[in-house]
């Protein structure tokens, strides 16, 4: 049996030197970080199963020496003798304890010095991967990386298994790293694929991902080696090897967690829970499972949603897809990632970015804007020239144009119209529309008047520059349609020197805007005055003739009625006469208090109470007109 242990070691051992060769020379080939990576631990696996390979042989020594002295003990009738021999009677048994005392702990420092410098080298390319200059036939690469796959796989599992079943835990080290490299060629082979269809950075990402890993390697090394000194020794019980990687195993059996988490399960509850049927059919039916959820979410990434405001570009494998390049919005099918994938742009929204300025949300609230105070987080000062010119005493007359310095806040709003251009013509186009913005900005400030752009110039500013800015866009090709440009809180700088110039540009500003105020206010009292001027004679003079015509009619009126009466007297000279003094008293008794006395033999004395009354209602009583 020992001999078959070895001859198993030895068949690892020589697996993964073989492999590992083959993928240091593919990693050159390919030019494919994930490779270098993965063959690292191809190379820390055969220095592992070299170590195990040796302790097998020297306990395979200390068996056979075992056997030998209890054979002569046999045949010498002297069990005694050898059963109170000292230790140099056993040279095979002392080898393997001073190799396990001195050589493992030598040799998993060692390891550990090696994981951590690959881990450190490795991540520095990873994190900075150097551009390849040129690939092999890397489909054929791939092929052999698969064929590598099927080798060690079916030894590894052979390996595994007859550890566990024949408690062979010199065989377990080797066995895992065959797991652990037969995954890895499998990923070696997805890099490859993945740089032979040009998707470097996922190659990278892949790199970084394998870093980490063998970081954690170096560092559960380094704490097997720290707990290894506080470790208990007991006498005939053989500890856990020192350079078998937990870590490692775990990755080559993922199986190995149901075991785990079934042990875990069954000492919580108190009963095999691993026993049920659920257990052993999610334990059966996992792997499946999982492939299930993956075709699920592969099948999720054929069906691309594109909003109302977006459009989408389509490739596969990188390129565009002809025919469907531009993806409208709407529900749209495509082949499962990667080979197809959807950049989405908002084409129809308005994206805005500033110059000269950084905005800041609470600033922007305020509705009054002073030269002398901040509106935004930061702000850049900007070059203007100015119409001043220096008078010079030379006879030459040269003139000198003197610059000055403003702070503008200028929104520029845009949207994509060309979705094809601004996605392929540059590789930031958000980033060159703003560079080319801000240049035409210091150009066309270096060419305007200092006072014209603060006061009527601005509209005419804010159009030039949007024109400008256009026109250098649609000759980069940027695929963009400049909808705003806006030119607000142009002022002098704020802080130090430049503080008091604003401070006397706001009072003559000041001083020109009371002036103004008070010429309209005259302007309009002058108005006021002149309005209620006219207005006085118009009621005037309406109310004059107003007065003459109510005379001329009253005239006119009484007149007639005169005549009237004169006619009327005339027809009844006695009768007229009477009425017309009882509609005169009646007239002149309207509304007046009046008593009726209505007995003429008796005596009577009349008192009048001249107060007001309080409810006339109450204390008069209605006389009906019969009866007076």
């Amino acid at each position: 049996m020992e001999r078959n242990i070895q001859r198993k070691g030895l068949t690892n051992l020589l697996l993964l030197l073989g492999v590992a060769v083959v993928a240091t020379v593919f990693a050159r080939l390919s030019s494919s970080n994930a490779d270098e990576v993965a063959t690292i631990f191809l190379w820390l696996g055969f220095l592992v199963s070299a170590m195990s390979y040796f302790q097998m042989r020297l306990e395979a020594r200390e068996a056979l020496e075992k056997l030998e002295m209890e054979e002569l003990a046999r045949l010498a009738h002297r069990t005694s003798l050898f059963e109170t021999a000292d230790a140099e009677s056993f040279p095979a048994r002392r080898a393997r304890v001073q190799f396990e005392k001195w050589i493992v702990p030598l040799f998993t420092v060692v390891l550990f010095l090696m994981q951590g410098s690959a881990a450190w080298f490795m991540w520095k390319r990873a994190l900075n991967p150097p551009v390849a200059e040129g690939h092999a036939n890397l489909p054929a690469l791939a092929a052999i990386f698969i064929g590598c796959f099927v080798v060690l796989f079916i030894a590894g599992r052979f390996a595994v298994n007859f550890a566990r079943f024949e408690d062979q835990r010199l065989l377990r080290p080797s066995g895992s790293y065959l797991l652990l490299g037969a995954y890895l060629t499998v990923i070696s082979a997805s890099s490859i694929a993945l740089v032979h269809f040009h998707h470097d950075k996922f190659d990278v990402i892949i790199a970084r991902v394998l870093c980490a890993i063998l970081t954690l390697a170096a560092a559960e090394t380094l704490i097997n080696l720290i707990l290894e000194i506080y470790r208990p020794r007991v006498s005939g019980k053989a500890g856990r090897l020192l350079y078998d990687s937990r870590l490692v195993g775990l990755l080559g059996q993922p199986e190995g967690l149901f075991t785990t988490a079934a042990q875990a399960i069954d000492y919580q509850f108190g009963f095999k829970v691993s026993e049920t049927w659920f257990y052993k059919f999610l334990e059966r039916s996992l792997s499946w499972l999982i492939l299930v959820q993956v075709g699920v979410l592969l099948l999720s990434t054929c069906v691309v949603y594109v909003e109302p405001h977006e459009e989408a570009l389509l490739e596969r494998f990188g390129k565009p897809v002809e025919g469907r390049e531009v993806l409208k919005p709407g529900l749209a099918l495509t082949l499962p990632w990667p080979i197809d994938r959807a950049y989405r742009f908002q084409t129809r929204q308005i994206q805005t970015f500033n110059i000269g300025y950084v905005p800041d949300p609470d600033k922007e609230r305020e509705k009054v804007v002073v030269w002398t105070t901040s509106h935004a987080k930061e702000e850049y000062n900007l070059i203007v020239a100015s119409r001043e010119r220096e008078a010079s005493t030379n006879a030459a007359a040269t003139a000198a144009v003197p610059v000055n310095l403003l702070t503008v806040s200028i929104p520029v709003q845009f949207r994509i119209k060309d979705i094809v251009a601004w996605a392929r013509q540059h590789t930031d186009g958000g980033a060159l529309l703003e560079k080319l913005a801000s240049r035409e900005v210091n150009r066309y400030l270096v060419s305007v008047d200092l006072l014209e752009i603060m006061s009527t110039g601005r509209e005419r500013a804010a159009r030039e520059l949007r024109e400008r800015m256009q026109k250098l866009a649609d000759d980069r090709n940027l695929g963009v349609e400049i909808t705003y440009v806006g030119l607000r809180d142009i002022h002098p700088p704020i802080g130090g020197e430049m503080s008091k110039v604003a401070e006397a540009f706001e009072s003559v500003i000041g001083a020109e805007q009371e002036k103004a105020a008070k010429i309209l206010h005259a302007e309009g009292a002058a108005n006021r005055t002149n309005a209620l001027a006219s207005a006085e004679a118009v009621r005037v003079r309406e109310e004059a003739d107003a007065f003459k015509l109510r005379r001329t009619a009253t005239a006119q009126a009484s007149g007639a009625q005169f005549a009237d009466q004169v006619k009327a007297f005339a027809a009844a000279p006695v009768v007229y006469p009477e009425r017309y003094y009882l509609e005169t008293v009646t007239r002149a008794m309207t509304g007046q208090r009046k008593f009726i006395v209505a007995v003429t033999n008796a005596s009577e004395v009349i008192q009048l109470d001249l107060h007001t009354k309080i409810r006339s209602d109450l204390l008069d009583v209605p006389v009906p007109p019969g009866k007076k």
